[in-house]
Order: C-alpha cells, then structure tokens, then sequence
C-alpha cells in the first residue's frame, strides 16, 4: 500500500515521531466504528469515510488514515486511539 521508501521519509507533522503501516485488524476496527457513526478525529469532526489504511504515529496515539493510497498527513484530521 505505502511504499516502504516513502514510509522512511515520512514523520508525525505534530512530533516528528516515526510512523509505521497499521495492523488490518486495527483499520477493520475502526471502518465499524466509522460505520457506527462513533468516530471523530482530533478536531472533533465525525470520520464519515472508511479508511483503506492507516499510518500509526510511534507513541500508539494517532492514526493518519489512508484513503486511495495517499496518507491524510493532517493535525486535526488524525484519529485519536
């Protein structure tokens, strides 16, 4: 999905933390919460769209969701975990 050349040259855009390719059975978790309209990002918005990935920041805290392969590299659209 990522390539692993673009991953390197990735970081969170908050805490330059590394980032790293999320389990499927987390981005599966969160498409139900999504579909259950019970999911908000950082800003407090409802997440209306499924996620095809997700990039998850190094401390566990945030997901960056991907969406047709491209990573949504937004603060405020971050997933809280």
């Amino acid at each position: 999905m990522i390539d692993a050349e673009l991953l390197k040259m990735l970081c969170c855009p908050e805490t330059h933390q590394e980032l790293r390719v999320a389990e499927p059975a987390l981005v599966e978790n969160l498409n139900e919460k999504i579909a259950a309209g019970g999911l908000k990002n950082r800003a407090g918005q409802p997440v209306k769209e499924k996620i095809d990935g997700g990039l998850l920041r190094a401390d566990g805290k945030f997901l960056y969701a991907i969406r047709q392969n491209i990573p949504v590299m937004l603060v405020d659209e971050a997933i809280p975990l």
